[in-house]
């Protein structure tokens, strides 16, 4: 499966969802491939590591017709990492929109799962619409759009709601998405509240899952760690243990658990 995070608001918990749910695959003896598809970088910083010079990045798969298993560095108690660098800022203006370039991440793991046709591939957006989350949206088996529990978060979720209904007629398909509420303070009404008008627009696609609000989320990616090496006994690592659990339910991570 190629799953793609995605909201057009910041701070919602893109990355964190994006690290925490790719070391839970890893942890049931299935580690995925991460990609940063965000030019801010921040899943390659919590990394620690990736390299620094864009020809080693993402940038260099769109810039350099480089292949993706190329850009591929190990990320240990993860899995494999292809990181971003602040260069993929320049993909909307150099390459434009048209359908080759909409589609070149979607070939580029056609490629790849040549080579790994059992593995999971976990995209973390970039919060706004251009070149580069058009093609996680082509490239992607289902997207997981999380909204944290302010209204704000929930009128971007309508937004992006609204853009794949113009991109269905393009796509030719209806690309499954579930929305996962983060940030999640059962002290606030507000959170009650954004969740009940979620499940009133989606239904079923609201996760019944929620992230709540944790210190220990919060803390583990400045010590480039997910939340179950830095606290696996927290009630973020309970959250994620249990996203990735209902996922498995929902059968969008079909896995060998071991």
């Amino acid at each position: 499966m190629r799953i793609a995070i995605f909201n057009q608001k910041g701070g919602v918990g893109k990355t964190t969802t994006t690290l925490n749910l790719g070391a839970a695959l890893n942890r049931s003896g299935n580690p995925p491939l991460l990609i940063d598809l965000d030019p801010q970088g921040h899943l390659s910083s919590i990394h620690g590591q990736a390299p620094l010079d864009a020809g080693q990045s993402l940038f260099a798969f769109f810039q350099d017709l480089r292949t993706l298993q190329e850009l591929e560095v190990e990320w240990e108690h993860i899995g494999r990492l292809i990181p971003a660098h602040q260069q993929l800022i320049k993909v909307d203006s150099i390459f434009g929109k048209g359908p080759a370039i909409l589609n070149k991440l979607r070939h580029g793991l056609d490629a790849l799962e040549e080579a790994n046709p059992d593995r999971h591939c976990l995209i973390d957006c970039c919060p706004y619409i251009g070149v580069l989350a058009l093609n996680a949206i082509f490239a992607c088996d289902c997207l997981i759009i999380p909204v944290s529990t302010d209204y704000l978060s929930l009128q971007a979720a309508d937004h992006i709601t609204r853009t794949l209904q113009v991109l269905e007629p393009v796509m030719k398909r209806r690309v499954p998405r579930y929305y996962l509420l983060t940030r999640f303070d059962r002290r606030r009404r507000m959170s009650e509240d954004v969740r009940n008008r979620l499940r009133e627009r989606y239904g079923d696609e609201v996760i019944d899952t929620v992230i709540s609000e944790n210190v220990t989320v919060a803390e583990s990616p400045s010590l480039n760690q997910d939340v179950f090496r830095h606290n696996a006994g927290s009630t973020g690592a309970h959250d994620y243990r249990k996203l990735f659990n209902e996922l498995l339910e929902r059968g969008s991570l079909p896995v060998t658990t071991r």
